[in-house]
């Protein structure tokens, strides 16, 4: 019943749907969003690079670069979103005391983040999957989970960092 009332009073007023991260202690975190779009980002400059590469460009091939630069922007944004949301309501005072320079990293980060929308260059995007696993390590570690070290299962096979889950 309450959803039909709820349902009508957005048909009613065109009110728009709204996403976001709770701001309520819900405890689930997880840097792997921010990994897999920093990832992302890597496999999208490559397949505009094999595009670049062709000696002729059509039309199409143009309009798919300029797709997969947005896409590429768009994920960018998710690596930032993802990683503020766990500096900022996951991390306080005992995790920033095991790790005093997580505020730093956590700013490299955004810049470089920033650099892969602004630009089209795998360094790029690599410096900054590198910086994630780097948050990723501390925050496997405030949980006491250990990590480790491996290639991504699909392209671009960039190493990443991930949680050594047991039962």
């Amino acid at each position: 019943m309450i959803y039909k009332i709820i349902d009508r009073i957005v048909e009613t007023f065109g009110v728009e749907s709204a996403k976001a991260h709770c701001d309520i202690p819900c405890k689930i975190y997880d840097p792997s969003h921010a990994q897999i779009s920093a990832l992302t980002i890597i496999r999208l400059i490559d397949i505009v690079e094999e595009i670049r590469a062709k000696e002729d460009l059509s039309e199409s091939d143009y309009a798919q670069i300029v797709r997969l630069t947005v896409q590429k922007e768009e994920h960018a944004i998710t690596v930032k979103s993802e990683i503020n949301t766990i500096w900022g309501d996951y991390f306080k005072k005992p995790q920033f005391e095991q790790f005093p320079d997580t505020h730093q990293l956590v700013h490299q980060i955004m810049m470089q983040a920033s650099k892969c929308k602004q630009t089209i260059e795998r360094d790029n995007a690599i410096e900054l999957l590198k910086l994630v696993n780097r948050l990723a390590e501390y925050f496997w570690q405030t949980k006491q989970v250990k990590t480790y070290r491996a290639a991504c299962p699909y392209p671009p096979a960039e190493i990443v960092v991930y949680p050594k889950l047991s039962n």
